[in-house]
This record gives C-alpha cells, structure tokens and sequence, in this order.
C-alpha cells in the first residue's frame, strides 16, 4: 500500500488529510470535509476513514484524497470570515478571482486559490472518472441526507445510502463547490449528516463515504462492514420519503433579524400558514404544507430554511428513461425554446409560450433552472462526462 502525496506547495498541502493509493486502476475519490469552519465533522470522519483504510491495508481500486476545505474558518469555528467560501465557485468568480491580484485576497479568496489547485490536480490525474463529495452538518436536529446535481450517475451513487436524496438545492444556491464539479461532467455529491455538535454526525458522513466508495467500485463490499454503516444512516431517516424536491429557499441577510421558532429539525413536517419564524417585518409562516429542510439556529448564513416535497418513484424513472433515450434533444422542438448561440448546454425558454408546467418538464429531460435572461428562463443541461457515467454502473462484490 502507498501514500502518495499531491503535487504541491507546503500552503496547499495543509488542507490534504491524507491520501490512499493501493496502486491499483480506478477512479479518483476526491473528500472534502470543513468547507464552512463550524462545521469539523467532516473533517473527523475522513481523517477516521484514512486511518482505517492504512490500519487495514484495505485493497482500493483507485484513489482517495481527503481534504479539509475553509483552514483559518476551522480554526476559528466560525463558518467563513470574510464570505462564504461555498457561494462562490460559478465560472465568472472564478475568472474574477484569477484576474486579480492576490495582494486583494481576503481569507477566503486564498483558501479558493488553494483549493483551486487541488481540484484541477485532481481533475487531470482523473484517468478513470471522479467523484467529488462534500461533507456538511447543520445547526439543526436531523437525519442525514444527500444533494446533488440531478444526473443519471450521480442518482446512483445517492441511491447507494439508505437516505433521503433532496433534489434541486442546486438551483437554490449559486456559485457551491459541487457546481464546480458538476460543470465538468464529474460526479460531485454532498451529504449532510446532522447536527454540528452531535457525535452521531461523524459517524453518518463516515458511513456515507465508505458507501460511496463501494458504489464506485473502488472497495469491494466485504472489504468493510457495509451492513453496519448502513445501519449508522438508516437508524433516523428510514421512515422519511427516498427523494424530496426544494420547493423555496427562504433567502434572509443580517438585517432581517431572522430567527427561527426552536424545535425544528431537518424534514420535520409543516403546515401551510405554520408560523416558521421571525424577522424584523414579524412573522415569518410557511406558504404551503411541506418537509421543513435545514432550519437555520446559527447566527452566519443566507438561508433561513428551505420547503419540501416528496417525489414519486414513478418521476424518476421517467427522467432517467427520457435521459437514456436522449430525449434531451426533443427540448429544442418545444414552442418558445431558443439555443443559447454563446452557450450550447443552455437554453432560452418564454413562459409567455411555454406555459404548463416548464420547470417539471425540463427537470426530467435534465436540465437546471438557472434564473431569468429578461424575460426568458434560463436552463442549463446537467451532464457527465463518459467516464463519469460508467461510474456505479458495476461496483465491486
């Protein structure tokens, strides 16, 4: 068994946990724990999981590199310093910040840098496919879940963990990691294991990875106790739905004075008109009956909570069908839908045209609602590259 260390500054080298190579072909395992400083759990599970992997001289296909994201955020505890370094990661940031000179960087600008770097090494030694996953807790009680770009192989590599898959954070929130590395066709999933102080969240994300590694086939099952791990995730959120869909996202900034009702944890059922909140316009109430996500108790952050629903298992067999038959194509034929002429993977829709149910038509041909040009909805086509798409198509035994 080998260690090899990235190619890389002393500064860069500082967010590597560590790395496990067995010299074998397969895909790269890019984990990434701490990008928001109050949030270490991540951080402890993949230092376990390294560990546990060169304890065990564990035969691995492929390779892990574990990385912790915000360094001078986790040292202070606090989520960011100066900004957010989950929010901005959109092709234009990034231009933005390489045309400029780092003597203007604040704290997160450099750690962007560095990060930077790591990931494009990792995307260039990426022979065989990769899997990026971004591990997250919450100020909130709640089971653990995952996130993710809505592509055919990042569904499988969820589906692989006994817990709720919500789909369309992404649409949500511009400018996160997973974007990144959703734009270049790979596989790029988050989890979020509970809440930040809770012991059990380290051993959810610890769990999650272990099952991501074996769905891409880098681990064979008996090489770990699978049985176990997914008892660690199945243990709170087996009676929740499998897939939920972001309805609203709640956006508040310091001057609302947001605070939410206590009592609330991640997917607890809500009534519509049920009081939610407080900020300095009163009372903040739920728009409809829904699954309450990530309930905001901390005192950083731009979402107050975001509403669910579940999806039907009949939907998602229907868009994974769509998607094999490529029926992506067909979108163009639609009434009040243009080519984006300086972007093929997007496209313009007028809902003055296209009326009935848009967003749902497009999200089953995979694409992603990216806001408005004008008066247009902006869509943009999810893909993978082919390698990332042979991922989880035939995991170890």
């Amino acid at each position: 068994m080998t260690q090899t260390p990235l190619p890389a500054e002393d500064q860069k080298q500082k967010h590597v946990i560590g790395c496990y190579d067995c010299g074998l072909p397969g895909p790269i395992l890019l984990a990434q724990g701490g990008i928001h400083g109050n949030e270490p759990a991540g951080v402890a599970a993949l230092q376990r999981i390294v560990q546990a992997l060169e304890d065990g001289q564990i035969r691995m296909r492929g390779r892990l590199i574990a990385i912790a994201g915000n360094l001078p955020a986790l040292d202070c505890k606090q989520r960011f310093l100066a900004r957010d370094l989950n929010r901005r990661w959109t092709e234009q940031d990034i231009q933005k910040l390489e045309q400029r000179s780092p003597d203007k960087d604040d704290t997160e600008d450099q750690q962007q840098r560095e990060l930077l770097q790591i990931y494009r090494a990792c995307e260039a030694e990426a022979e065989h496919g990769m899997v990026f996953v971004d591990l997250h807790s919450s100020s909130a009680d709640g089971p653990p879940f995952t996130c993710l770009g809505d592509t055919r192989p990042n569904r499988r590599l969820a589906m692989s963990m006994p817990v709720p898959m919500v789909l369309g954070l992404e649409e949500c929130i511009d400018g996160a990691v997973m974007d990144y590395f959703n734009r270049g066709g790979h596989a790029s999933i988050g989890v979020e294991g509970g809440r930040h102080q809770d012991p059990r969240t380290v051993d959810r994300l610890q769990a999650a990875v272990w099952h991501l590694l074996v769905a891409a086939g880098m681990l064979e099952k008996k090489a770990i106790d699978l049985r176990g791990e997914r008892a660690i995730l199945h243990a709170t959120g087996g009676h929740l739905p499998r897939v939920v869909e972001v309805r609203y996202r709640h956006v508040i900034s310091e001057e609302d004075e947001f605070i939410m009702q206590p009592g609330f944890t991640s997917l607890d059922p809500v009534n519509a008109e049920q009081l939610l909140a407080h900020d300095r316009r009163g009372e903040v109430r739920s728009s409809e009956g829904a699954l309450v996500l990530l309930p905001l108790y901390q005192g950083q952050g731009e979402d107050g909570y975001f509403l669910c629903r579940p999806v039907r298992q009949f939907w998602l067999r229907l868009s994974s069908l769509m998607r094999w038959l490529r029926m992506d194509h067909l979108a163009y034929m639609l009434p009040g839908v243009q080519r984006q002429k300086d972007d093929p993977t997007s496209i313009l829709v007028d809902p003055r045209i296209a009326r009935w149910l848009v967003i749902e038509i497009f999200h089953l041909l995979g694409y992603r609602k990216r806001g408005m040009r004008g008066k247009k909805l902006l869509f943009a086509r999810r893909w993978a590259n082919e390698r990332t798409a042979r991922l989880g198509k035939s995991t170890a035994s």
